[in-house]
């Protein structure tokens, strides 16, 4: 398929992960796509791979006049704009090990963690949408998180900042629908991206036992249901957030554990 033939998208946070298997997936499909990314040699090295339809940024998602720059030079560049995947979040390990809960975390840490995940997000549909709006039509795909509709042990920055995008979300919609603006988020679970696999072998163990499906998600599974909803097969879509996540959120949380109570005890599930 070549859905995107003609069209320019921005990726942000395009250089690995998630990201970077988008770019992938709208190159493929005919797009022109601006990688950006705060790691200006990775995000070269993946322009590099994908062809002369990839063109690497210099990306700060903390800094509100890159974003700007960002956009503004995706139009100075392709003279339009037609996709914006917000994708862009905290990832460090360190950031995260702060990132603890209401009694425990400083404010440095918490607006750090607003202001890359949240406030960048309204900051790239700040700058995009006047140039959208003035086509008549553009397309906006928010990664927001399974962990934005349930609470967790940890990272109440990063939880309150993805259920934040979900509101952002609704809101860019709800706002801009009519002049032809669609607006829709992902909540993605775990998904096997390489900073996974590195950083959380212990986890991936014990969320094995909570998802429904035969494998963990890949990149390119969040990647095609991005490039779905950025798509005009979706064009009756909007201010909507999909979960994909294998499942983990539809269940009640003791399933795993009643499963082998029941094989235990030699009872049925009820």
């Amino acid at each position: 398929m070549k859905r995107f033939e003609g069209q320019v998208a921005i990726v942000t946070g395009g250089a690995s992960g998630i990201g970077a298997a988008t770019c992938r997936r709208l190159i493929a499909e005919g797009a022109s796509v601006i990688i950006a990314d705060r790691n200006m040699a990775l995000a070269t090295s993946v322009a590099a791979e994908l062809g002369e339809q990839a063109h690497a940024v210099e990306f700060d998602a903390g800094d509100v006049g890159s974003i700007r720059s960002l956009v503004h030079g995706t139009i100075e560049r392709h003279g339009r704009l037609d996709v914006l995947h917000n994708n862009a979040a905290i990832g460090s390990p360190e950031v995260h090990a702060r990132d603890t809960n209401a009694i425990d975390i400083d404010f440095d840490t918490w607006d750090l963690v607003m202001a890359v995940n949240l406030r960048a997000y309204l900051a790239a549909c700040k700058y995009a949408l006047p140039h959208m709006i003035e086509r008549g039509q553009g397309a906006i795909v928010n990664s927001a998180s399974a962990g934005g509709f349930s609470g967790d042990i940890s990272r109440i920055a990063y939880n309150v900042s993805k259920t934040a995008i979900i509101g952002l979300t609704r809101q860019i919609a709800a706002q801009h629908g009519l002049q032809g603006i669609r607006c829709n988020a992902i909540a993605p679970g775990l998904v096997l991206t390489p900073a996974a696999r590195a950083v959380a072998a212990d986890v991936i163990e014990v969320m094995g036992r909570y998802i429904l499906t035969q494998q963990f998600g890949e990149p390119d599974d969040i990647a095609n249901l991005v490039c779905f909803l950025a798509s005009n097969e979706a064009r009756y879509i909007n201010g909507q957030t999909y979960v994909i996540d294998g499942g983990m959120l539809s269940h009640i949380p003791a399933n795993p554990d009643l499963a082998d109570y029941a094989k235990t005890h030699g009872k049925g599930a009820h």
